[in-house]
């Protein structure tokens, strides 16, 4: 059954390069389905792994200072938490460019990231952190188990949606945790995804769409409890898993997972009626976005980006907003700028193009960063500039 269908995408990290700029682009359907059995939200496997997180893959994870501090808050949890030392060993799937294993490193915590983007592996090398530039799945599991030996914590963020074979990833952190070892995982909460119309979060790179009950079934499939839960705020709403082996008696059950798993039960996700209405509410947001644009151009206002963001993209493209409505977009990666975005070929500029150019709004397209972005760019408003903000709908902060 269609979950949402936003019409046919290019690959949201694929920015266009200059020299590129006058050859055609491929476009895949982005179309989300959920599965009638098991309730999974899924999209279609029309690109490759290999295809998405290319050499030049262009999200580094490092360039968003709230995402630091998570990561660094995170990291001192675990190590007090799970008792982790110098003895002790840490595994990041999806390690990127070493964001959070360095806080780790800093404890004196042996680390192992794993990341399949070979220049993104790279960068992490030359901050010290020993990363292995591999897709992670079983056979990646025995060869670090072989090598490295089994963990004691077993972590990815953002990581469980991006892989097209799910139960081949499951099965491969199976295989690498120690018999007293956890998992963590952080992915977002779909129930937060449908209550916040945050459809743009559908992008290619996302094979899934997770509930709770979907993924407890799918780690239970392999062996494997969660046994706690946290809700959490990141990324509009997600969820952190913490799993053991179904046998390890170490950690008990936490009160909050058969709470979440309850209130999902409740609001619905084994119906398919709850998925029923969430593309109208995206064509909807669509429409009132366009509304905004085109009076604002008529008015003779002049509007830009804030972001480059995957999500960003997908609601461009699946809007149909180009340079006549937007006459640029920001970003503070290096890895982005002087580039276009893929499909709507908006420039992506430094952000102290904003200053010189003192647009009329600011459009934030990565709006869970909303509060980060609008602090940095408090200056607009000397001139009068404002924020506007598109998820779940259009807002226009004075």
């Amino acid at each position: 059954m269609t979950f949402v269908d936003l019409g046919t995408s290019p690959l949201c990290q694929n920015h266009v390069r200059p020299h590129e700029f006058n050859c055609a682009e491929p476009f895949y359907p982005l179309h989300a389905r959920v599965c009638r059995e098991c309730f999974l939200v899924q999209l279609d496997e029309f690109v490759t792994s290999e295809e998405i997180f290319q050499n030049d893959y262009a999200y580094f994870s490092s360039y968003s200072a709230s995402w630091l501090r998570h990561a660094s808050r995170y990291t001192d949890m675990a190590a007090t938490r799970f008792g982790l030392n110098a003895q002790s060993l840490v595994v990041e799937v999806a390690s990127n460019d070493g964001y959070l294993l360095q806080y780790f490193v800093a404890k004196d915590i042996p680390v192992l990231g794993v990341e399949p983007a070979l220049n993104v592996a790279e960068v992490a090398r030359s901050k010290g952190i020993n990363t292995l530039g591999r897709f992670f799945g079983r056979e990646t599991a025995q060869y670090i188990a072989a090598t490295s030996g089994q963990a004691d914590l077993l972590l990815g963020n953002n990581v469980l949606a991006h892989v097209p074979d799910i139960n081949d990833f499951v099965a491969g952190m199976q295989l690498l945790l120690k018999p007293n070892g956890v998992i963590t995982m952080e992915f977002p909460h779909l129930l937060r995804l449908m209550e916040g119309n945050q459809f743009d979060t559908v992008y290619h790179e996302h094979f899934s769409y997770l509930s709770f009950y979907t993924v407890e079934r799918i780690f239970a499939h392999h062996g494997l409890t969660l046994f706690d839960v946290e809700e959490l705020p990141t990324h509009g709403g997600s969820l952190r898993i913490y799993a053991r082996h179904t046998g390890c008696t170490e950690w008990p059950l936490s009160e909050r997972v058969a709470e979440l798993r309850n209130r999902e039960l409740a609001a619905g996700v084994t119906d398919l009626t709850y998925y029923a209405d969430f593309e109208e509410k995206a064509k909807e947001t669509k429409r009132k976005l366009l509304e905004f644009l085109i009076e604002a151009k008529r008015a003779g206002k002049t509007v830009v980006g804030y972001g480059a963001p995957g999500k960003g993209n997908t609601l461009l493209n699946y809007c149909g907003i180009r340079t006549d409505f937007l006459d640029y977009t920001v970003d503070v990666s290096p890895h982005k700028q002087g580039n276009f975005l893929p499909g709507t070929r908006i420039p992506i500029c430094h952000p102290d193009r904003i200053w010189d150019t003192q647009p009329d709004y600011v459009l934030i397209l990565p709006w869970n960063l909303r509060e980060e972005i609008m602090d940095q760019m408090a200056g607009i408003r000397e001139w009068g500039g404002r924020f506007v903000v598109p998820i779940p709908e259009v807002q226009v902060f004075e």
